[in-house]
C-alpha cells in the first residue's frame, strides 16, 4: 500500500471528524455533506459541520417547542418553518453566547461565515426540492468594516531576518533552542516571505517537492489543486543551508519525507510555525501583531510595487477571483492612480 502524503493525512483526519459531528446532527445532514463533497474541501466541511450544529443549538435555545429536543432529533420539516426574522435573530445570538464554560463571541467575519454555511445548507435542500422555502437567501450578508492590511516595512523584514540569525534580543532559555531551530526557522520564514505561501502549503511540503534546478517547490493549493511556485537566491541560499543540517536528521516514522521539521523530529506543525513567527516578530516589532498571514501580505505587497500587475499578484498567491487581490491591495493601487495625476502636461509651462 502507497504511503499516505501529508494532504490525505489531513483528509483522512478532517473526515473523521466530520464523521464525528454528524453522528450530533439530524441525520437527513449526511444527504447534505455527501453532496457538496465533490466542490469543497474537508476542511470546508468540517467547518460548515460545526456552523449548522451552533444554528441548531441555537434552535433549541431559542425556540420553546424544540426544548426538549436534542441536536440528532430535529426533522427537515423544520427548516420550513424557520423566517428570515428568526436568522436574524441568529445573527444576533451568535454576537455572544455560552455553551457549557465556554464564552463564544462573533464580530462581522465569523457572523458571515456561519451565514454563508447556512445559506448553502438551505439552498442545497431547496434545489433539491426537499423544502419549499429558503430563508438563509433573504437575509442580508454582515458588512465587513474595512481594516488596513498588517504588513511589514521593508527594513521590519531585514530586521526580521537579522534577528533569526543573530538571536540577539532573546532570553537565555529562547538561546538554547534557537541553536538547534536558527536554520531551519531561517528557512521557513525566508521561504514565506520570498514566495507568499500559505502556511498549510508550507507545512506540508516534501522534501521531493523542492526543485534546485528551476528553483520551484510544488506546493498543494487550498482546493487541492498543485502549483510551482519560482523563488530568488536569498530562498535557494536559506534552503541549501537548513537541507545541509535536514540531511543528518533522522525523522520519526510518518515524517520521512517532510520538509520542515520540529524539534521531536515529526513534520512541524501550523500552530509551531504560528508561534516561532510571533516569537521572533515580537522582537522586531511591538506595534504590529505579526502572523503567518501578515508574511503573505507582506509578498504580496512587495510584489505589486515591483510589478503593477495584480493579475500576476493574483496568480503568485492562488487567488481564484482577481477581485480578492484587488481588495487586499486597494490601497496601494489609489497610490498609484494618485501618483498618475502630474504624468501628463496639458499646456507647456
Amino acid at each position: 500500500m502507497a504511503e499516505h502524503t501529508y494532504h490525505d493525512k489531513m483528509n483522512i483526519y478532517n473526515t473523521k471528524r466530520l464523521r464525528k459531528v454528524l453522528d450530533e446532527l439530524p441525520p437527513f445532514c449526511k444527504d447534505f455533506f455527501r453532496g457538496i463533497e465533490p466542490t469543497t474541501s474537508s476542511l470546508t466541511r468540517i467547518a460548515y459541520a460545526y456552523d449548522i450544529r451552533v444554528f441548531f443549538e441555537f434552535l433549541i435555545f431559542s425556540n420553546p417547542a424544540f426544548k426538549n429536543l436534542a441536536v440528532k432529533d430535529i426533522k427537515l420539516e423544520v427548516l420550513d418553518q424557520i423566517k428570515a426574522i428568526d436568522l436574524e435573530e441568529y445573527l444576533d445570538y451568535l454576537s455572544y453566547y455560552k455553551k457549557g464554560d465556554m464564552e463564544h463571541l462573533n464580530q462581522e467575519n465569523g457572523k458571515k461565515r456561519k451565514l454563508i454555511s447556512l445559506r448553502s445548507f438551505y439552498n442545497y435542500y431547496f434545489k433539491k426540492e426537499m423544502i419549499t422555502t429558503n430563508p438563509a437567501a433573504l437575509v442580508n450578508i454582515p458588512k465587513l468594516h474595512g481594516k488596513e492590511i498588517i504588513r511589514l516595512d521593508i527594513d521590519e523584514v531585514a530586521r526580521l531576518l537579522d534577528q533569526i540569525e543573530s538571536g540577539e534580543k532573546m532570553t537565555k532559555q529562547q538561546l538554547k533552542y534557537h541553536e538547534k531551530t536558527k536554520k531551519r526557522d531561517l528557512a521557513l520564514i525566508t521561504l514565506l516571505l520570498g514566495t507568499g505561501i500559505r502556511v498549510s502549503e508550507c507545512v506540508g511540503l516534501d522534501l521531493k517537492d523542492v526543485d534546485f534546478h528551476n528553483d520551484g517547490i510544488k506546493i498543494k493549493r487550498k482546493g487541492g489543486s498543485e502549483s510551482i511556485i519560482y523563488f530568488g537566491e536569498e530562498v535557494r541560499e536559506a534552503l541549501e543551508i537548513y537541507l545541509l543540517e535536514r540531511e543528518a536528521i533522522i525523522p520519526e516514522a510518518g515524517s520521512e519525507e517532510a520538509l520542515f521539521l520540529s524539534l521531536q523530529k515529526k513534520r512541524i506543525s501550523v500552530k509551531s510555525v504560528e508561534n516561532l513567527v510571533k516569537k521572533y516578530s515580537s522582537l522586531v516589532t511591538s506595534l504590529k501583531r505579526i502572523t503567518p498571514h501578515k508574511l503573505r501580505s507582506t509578498y504580496g505587497t512587495s510584489l505589486y510595487r515591483e510589478t503593477g500587475d495584480i493579475y500576476l499578484v493574483a496568480d503568485v498567491l492562488g487567488h481564484k477571483d482577481v477581485n480578492t487581490t484587488k481588495k487586499h491591495y486597494a490601497a496601494i493601487e489609489d497610490s498609484r492612480r494618485r501618483s498618475a495625476a502630474g504624468k501628463v502636461r496639458l499646456r507647456e509651462s
